[in-house]
């Protein structure tokens, strides 16, 4: 997919949209501390602080898009609910906030999705399909469940509710540090990255924005290095939250307000999740743990050194963790 660059004034959401956002999900949404982390900042060489939305509600950053986008239908919507395909977080956060509309919630996740996050998404009461590991099978039976009974898609990522909900913790994170020079994102579909740059950098032009994504799933590293939006074809990486591919929404904003996307390697990223658990007392996930390994690097420290860099942020996404299949116990 070839996608046109766009100036920042014709991106999919502006910051005015995210201010609005955090105003719809005032009270709802669980406004996450940014807490300091001695150890990774001794690496790091530059103080480092934790967006620690694995405290939001169902256990990640997702419930802020779903509740904004859920918040934004009307009432009619009871009649035939909503729809999404997930591989868990995402799903757990529509469940929740359909729930609290009382709208009906089907949810397709692939087969091997963490049996922790089925199990959560059967518990906050959605219908469940399972499907094989590939973005396209994941389509094409949301298309299907769709087709048979009218419901409301509310896509993960490629949606402008969704994009301005997740940007509202980048309102919080300027709010509570002042002087943060940086903020690293994980990256899957780009829709939290994007809220997040549009919403920093609407206040913050000087702000650096990098996103972290794993090795084998590098397919938004190859979108901003090509400029043309690639594929996702590698569903193996551990940190299954990353799994999916930019959308026509997320990736004209990588490419134009993401300053550079870091990958790391599989066993960085396990390296790093034990380390906080161990270390920092935080039982992040594997895709959290992607920001951590980015952090934890030489290349990063170097970074920071050279750009003179005072604190920086990580956002540590989610901790909705399968206790059966921890990276190093396989």
């Amino acid at each position: 997919m070839q996608v046109t660059l766009r100036p920042m004034n014709s991106l999919p959401i502006t910051l005015a949209d995210v201010q609005a956002a955090a105003a719809r999900i005032h009270g709802r949404a669980v406004r996450t501390p940014c807490l300091e982390m001695d150890a990774l900042s001794h690496i790091a060489g530059v103080r480092v602080f934790a967006k620690c939305e694995l405290f939001q509600r169902t256990g990640s950053f997702k419930y802020r898009g779903a509740a904004h986008a859920v918040s934004r239908l009307p009432e009619s919507t009871k009649a035939t609910g909503v729809a999404t395909h997930s591989s868990g977080n995402h799903g757990q956060a529509l469940a929740y906030a359909a729930r609290e509309r009382t709208f009906p919630c089907h949810v397709v996740m692939p087969h091997n999705a963490p049996r922790a996050k089925i199990a959560a998404v059967e518990r906050f009461g959605a219908h469940i399909t399972l499907c094989e590991p590939t973005l396209a099978a994941r389509e094409n039976m949301l298309a299907n469940i769709v087709a048979h009974n009218g419901a409301t898609i509310i896509p993960p990522y490629n949606h402008v509710d969704v994009i301005a909900g997740q940007g509202t913790m980048a309102l919080e994170i300027l709010e509570d540090l002042e002087d943060v020079d940086a903020i690293i994102v994980p990256v899957g579909g780009g829709g939290l990255i994007s809220g997040i740059a549009i919403a920093a950098k609407g206040q913050r032009k000087d702000i650096t924005i990098i996103g972290a994504e794993p090795a084998i799933a590098n397919d938004a590293a190859l979108s901003k290095s090509t400029g043309v939006c690639q594929p996702s074809t590698n569903q193996l990486t551990i940190a299954d939250g990353l799994r999916g591919a930019l959308g026509s929404l997320t990736f004209p904003v990588v490419q134009t307000l993401v300053d550079q996307i870091d990958i790391v390697e599989e066993d960085a990223i396990a390296r790093a999740m034990r380390f906080s658990w161990e270390q920092l007392k935080l039982t992040i996930e594997a895709s959290a743990a992607v920001g951590v390994a980015v952090v934890m690097s030489d290349s990063f420290r170097a970074l920071a050194h050279e750009r003179k860099w005072r604190s920086v942020a990580i956002i540590f996404c989610g901790g909705n963790v399968d206790l059966d299949h921890l990276p190093w116990s396989q």
